[in-house]
């Protein structure tokens, strides 16, 4: 009778899953993440960056697209303050994360400043997908355990890798960044406007790029958010108004 009670408070508390199935999600999508750092370890011994260098990249700052942003603005010869501005930018996604799984996770404060290393995309999208404290908890830390550990290991393959090879122009491996990058992104534009702002800043980078020095086009490329944003609000407020407007003749002629 104990141990149905027990049970029954586990799935009462993580929303009704078990958590081995939590457990499960959680490590799908670590290991199929985390793999993607010998893309990254490539990348980064490709664009001048050494082994030991790769790997405080990813040991210190852990979040893969700022990581790609920056290796990519310095192998196309940018200024390393203007890649470094490209990918702090990139990373502060991150803080509006932190203030939404301080509430699903209500971790104790001792801890914060540990977990803190592992919001990222990945957890986020696992935590928030919890119903329960408790299933956002086990998504959260086993999503940031299992993509740290394989992310840290298979950038430093992909870092000996590289330098074993020589060129990886030669190899076409330096395509492999964006390429992961992208894969990456793409499920994660849902809504209308969040493909009307990669589309936007896909022209805005490109098109700058052949008359901005390299790394500059990336930030620019961010004033897609603003101006679709933008136009998204005039756009409802215009149906808005339409409909208030539709409401007001109506009422006229009824009477």
């Amino acid at each position: 009778m104990a141990e149905q009670k027990a049970l029954t408070d586990i799935r009462a508390d993580s929303g009704g899953r078990p958590d081995a199935a939590v457990v499960r999600d959680a490590l799908g999508v670590g290991v199929a993440v985390g793999l993607s750092g010998f893309a990254f370890g490539v990348t980064s011994a490709g664009s001048g960056l050494s082994v030991w260098q790769t790997c405080a990249l990813s040991l210190l700052v852990f979040t893969g697209a700022s990581q790609f942003a920056l290796v990519g603005a310095l192998a196309a010869g940018g200024n390393p303050l203007t890649a470094a501005a490209g990918a702090f930018f990139l990373g502060a996604r991150n803080a509006f994360y932190g203030l939404r799984l301080s509430q699903s996770l209500a971790l104790p404060r001792a801890v914060r400043p540990f977990a803190a290393q592992w919001v990222i995309d990945e957890t986020a999208a696992v935590s928030l997908a919890q119903t329960g404290r408790r299933a956002a908890r086990i998504g959260f830390g086993v999503t940031g355990l299992t993509l740290y550990v394989l992310w840290n290991l298979t950038t430093l393959l992909g870092a000996l890798g590289a330098e074993a090879i020589g060129d990886t122009d030669a190899w076409g491996l330096d395509a492999a960044g964006p390429a992961v990058f992208l894969a990456l992104l793409a499920p994660m534009l849902k809504t209308t406007a969040e493909r009307a702002v990669a589309g936007l800043a896909v022209v805005l980078g490109l098109g700058l790029l052949p008359v901005l020095p390299a790394g500059v086009p990336v930030l620019t490329a961010a004033l897609a958010a603003p101006v679709v944003l933008y136009l998204e609000g005039r756009r409802r407020a215009g149906r808005t108004a339409g409909r208030t407007a539709g409401r007001v003749d109506t009422g006229e002629e009824e009477r």
